[in-house]
């Protein structure tokens, strides 16, 4: 080859090497937190989750702001489906075509009087987004408003997932099983914290999250006079000894370094001083790290409680209600996705606001999604010390630091177009890899 076909030759590959707008650089990351603090998506973030915290509703009921997020992206020209899972909403940006990578907010309330008094308090007595899913939605959009100026350079589909009822409805379940998210290489999502700085983010590769289920027993006797018990058939004392039993359950029986936790947390039962009531209902939470775990204290669970009433001689029945509020599996992070996280946070944040974290026996629905797609979940600081102390999510009390929306929205919109990229040059598209559209 002579000289002048190789200098045309290195030419040509230096045009199809050019680095688009979505490169590997800090610079990259750096403006879309910029833009993300732009007055013109900050504030209109922030008017967002405000609309969406005045009017709370629950999981599967909300009709309100699934149509507020419609409204939203039919301005932003963004094409979405909708119902999904009833009032979900999935969002799209880019070619239409894989790779695809998701993005999931969810965006149900919590059945809470609101008590703290600020202007844009809930509207809606006895209801309230106390845990942040109104702060979720808004860096959401935000994400998809900064996304949708650079469309053109997505080397890829954003899938923008807005979810019902995560608060233990199970909103992510209805939505895969749906097969609303078929040919998706990795979904992100996150959640506010209270108590972590503004500006950083913690999370860890692996197990994250427990697993968790709820269970109710209904223990009968046979009431009568307090004064004279033996003609009664107590089940307030059959509840105790069942309450006392469960504990043994993770002191005695459970592996000490497989964290395991059941929790007694409600027991109704009588309504005189003087009058041994007919039956006492118990109910609780379980947690563990693995399915394995949860199945063997389900099963120990049911035993105990029929066995020790039995003793008593009461009769049980225990129910999982499991169609009211699932079961949610572990939440686990996928080690490759870790250190994709920590690349990317690290250059939008700065690499000491990328922290790690010990595992919580809290539990999120996220984690259907990881059962099916290789999937990531991070904690988002939004604490400003030198303002004000906030209280923790479930609280009457909770509040969103909104200065937080801008670090969400850029983080959703990195991790995004970046993993796109990524895919796009690791694995260059083979015609029959993917399906070709959604």
């Amino acid at each position: 080859m002579g000289l002048d076909k190789w200098v045309n030759f290195f030419m040509i590959l230096n045009c199809f090497a050019a680095t688009p707008i979505f490169s590997d650089s800090s610079s990259f990351t750096s403006k879309f937190l910029d833009l993300a603090k732009e007055p013109n998506v900050f504030d209109w973030m922030v008017d967002i989750r405000r609309k969406i915290h005045e009017n709370p509703e629950m999981g599967f009921e909300e009709f309100k702001t699934s149509e507020l997020i419609r409204s939203e992206l039919k301005k932003l020209e963004i094409p979405y489906k909708h119902p999904v899972a009833i009032t979900g909403v999935i969002g799209y940006i880019g070619t239409g075509k894989p790779p695809f990578v998701a993005l999931r907010a969810d965006m149900d309330a919590l059945l809470m009087q609101e008590l703290g008094d600020w202007e844009h308090k809930s509207k809606v007595p006895g209801k309230m987004h106390a845990c942040g899913h109104d702060a979720h939605v808004a860096m959401l959009l935000g994400a998809a408003k900064i996304l949708k100026q650079h469309e053109k350079d997505i080397p890829g589909t954003v899938v923008l997932v807005f979810q019902p009822a995560e608060e233990g409805g199970g909103g992510a379940k209805k939505i895969v099983d749906a097969g609303a998210l078929p040919n998706i290489s990795a979904i992100f999502g996150l959640h506010v914290a209270h108590h972590i700085p503004l500006g950083e983010v913690v999370s860890r590769s692996g197990p994250m999250g427990a697993g968790s289920c709820l269970f109710e027993a209904r223990i009968s006797g046979k009431g009568g006079h307090a004064a004279m018990p033996h003609h009664a058939i107590d089940p307030i004392l059959a509840a105790s000894n069942v309450i006392v039993s469960l504990q043994h359950l993770v002191s005695r029986e459970a592996d000490p370094l497989d964290s395991q936790v059941v929790t007694v947390g409600k027991i109704q039962g009588g309504d005189a001083f003087n009058v041994i009531p007919d039956s006492v209902t118990i109910g609780g939470t379980v947690r563990a790290f693995s399915k394995e775990s949860m199945m063997q204290l389900r099963r120990r669970i049911e035993q105990v409680i029929i066995g020790q009433a039995a003793v008593q001689r009461c009769n049980a029945t225990v129910s999982f209600l499991d169609k009211e509020k699932p079961y949610f599996p572990p939440t686990v992070n996928n080690d490759d996705l870790h250190e994709f996280f920590q690349s990317v946070a690290g250059s939008v944040l700065g690499v000491n606001k990328v922290k790690g974290m010990q595992p919580t026996m809290g539990s999120e629905d996220f984690s259907f999604y990881q059962e099916v797609i290789p999937g990531y979940f991070f904690l988002l600081g939004m604490v400003n010390a030198s303002v004000e102390h906030l209280a923790s999510e479930h609280s009457p009390y909770f509040k969103i630091n909104e200065d937080a929306l801008p670090y969400g929205a850029a983080l959703h919109a990195s991790l995004s177009a970046r993993y796109l990229l990524k895919l796009h040059q690791d694995v260059p598209l083979v015609e029959g890899k993917y399906n070709d559209e959604l």
